[in-house]
C-alpha cells in the first residue's frame, strides 16, 4: 500500500490525466474480462475434483472455491488450501481430495500462466522483459510434475509423510489437459483485462498488443505467485506487469493507474464472486462432514 501510494503521489498529475481518460465501456469491457478470469479459475478447480472423484454441482463448487479463494489475500500460498479444505469437508468431499485439487490447480496455473508466455512470444517478443527469463525455465520441471503419474506419487509422499495415509485418487491425463485449457482461458482473460485498460491511455488496440499483454499477465502472476509472502502476489506482480506496460504506454502516470486498477477490478471480482458462491449455494444445504 505504501509503494501505491508513493507511486501515485510521485506521478499526480500524469496519474490524474489517465484517470480521466478512462472511458465507461473500456471499463466494462475490462470488467468482463476480469470475470472471465476468475470465472475459468474456478473451473480449473471444479475440474480437479471431478477428475479425483467429486464432481459437484456449480453453486456448491463456486461457494467451496471463491470463498476459499480469498485467502489469497493472507500472507503465504497456503491459506486458500486450508479454507477450501474445510468448505469441502461440509459437502461431504475429503480433505486430502480437496487439498490435492487445489493444490493441483495452483501448479496448473504456474505452467499454464509460463506456456502463454512461450506462446506469445513469436507474435509478440517484448513480452518477456528482461530480467524475467528465468521463469520461463520453470516450465520444464513443472511439465515433469504435472504429469499424472509425478504428481500422484509426489502427492501420495507428501500425504504419507503429514498422515501416513497415501493418495486413494490420482489425477488422469484427461483431467490435467481440461483443466489446463481452461487455465488458459483464463489467462487471456486476465491478459484481455489489462488491455482494455491499456488502449483507451494510448496502447495500440491491436493483435500483437494485445497478445503480448496476455503473455506479460501471465508472467506477472507468476511471479507473484512465487513469492509466497506478500498476499496475492502483491507488490512482486505489480512490479513485472509494470515493466510489459511501459512498452506500450509512453508515461509512467498511466501504467500506474492500469496496473493500480487492475488490481482494484480483480480484487473486487473476487469479493463478488464469493458473495454470489454463498447465496447460490444456499439451496444445496451442507451434509454430515467427510473425514
Amino acid at each position: 500500500m505504501a509503494l501505491a501510494g508513493w507511486a501515485v503521489f510521485s506521478q499526480y498529475e500524469q496519474v490524474a490525466d489517465a484517470i480521466g481518460q478512462l472511458s465507461p465501456p473500456w471499463l466494462v469491457l475490462a470488467t468482463l474480462a476480469t470475470l472471465v478470469n476468475v470465472g475459468l479459475a474456478g473451473m480449473v478447480w471444479r475440474t480437479n475434483l471431478a477428475d479425483l472423484g467429486s464432481p459437484l454441482k456449480l453453486p456448491v463448487a463456486a461457494r467451496i472455491f471463491f470463498v476459499g479463494q480469498l485467502g489469497k489475500y493472507l500472507p503465504g500460498s497456503v491459506w486458500p488450501v486450508v479454507m477450501q479444505t474445510e468448505l469441502g469437508r461440509d459437502h461431504q468431499v475429503p480433505r486430502r481430495r480437496t487439498a490435492t485439487a487445489t493444490v493441483v490447480g495452483m501448479l496448473i496455473s504456474v505452467l499454464s500462466a509460463l506456456l502463454v508466455v512461450l506462446i506469445a512470444l513469436p507474435f509478440a517478443p517484448e513480452a518477456l522483459p528482461e530480467g524475467f527469463g528465468w521463469a520461463v525455465l520453470l516450465v520444464v520441471p513443472l511439465a515433469v510434475v504435472l504429469h499424472p503419474a509425478v504428481m500422484g506419487r509426489v502427492v501420495d509422499r507428501a500425504l504419507r509423510i503429514v498422515s501416513k495415509e497415501g493418495l486413494p485418487e490420482r489425477s488422469s491425463g484427461r483431467g490435467m489437459v481440461t483443466a489446463t485449457l481452461w487455465a488458459v482461458g483464463s489467462w487471456i482473460g486476465a491478459g484481455l483485462q489489462v488491455w482494455a485498460l491499456s488502449v483507451p491511455l494510448g496502447a495500440d488496440a491491436t493483435v500483437s498488443t494485445a497478445v503480448l499483454l496476455i503473455g506479460g499477465y501471465a508472467l506477472a502472476w507468476a511471479v507473484g505467485f512465487v513469492i509466497i509472502i506478500a498476499p496475492a502476489g502483491a507488490g512482486a506482480r505489480e512490479v513485472a506487469l509494470a515493466a510489459v506496460l511501459s512498452q506500450v504506454l509512453d508515461s509512467h502516470g498511466k501504467v500506474v493507474v492500469v496496473v493500480l486498477v487492475s488490481r482494484v477490478l480483480f480484487t473486487v471480482v473476487d469479493l463478488v464472486a464469493a458473495g454470489a458462491g454463498i447465496l447460490a449455494a444456499r439451496r444445496h444445504q451442507p451434509v454430515t462432514p467427510a473425514s
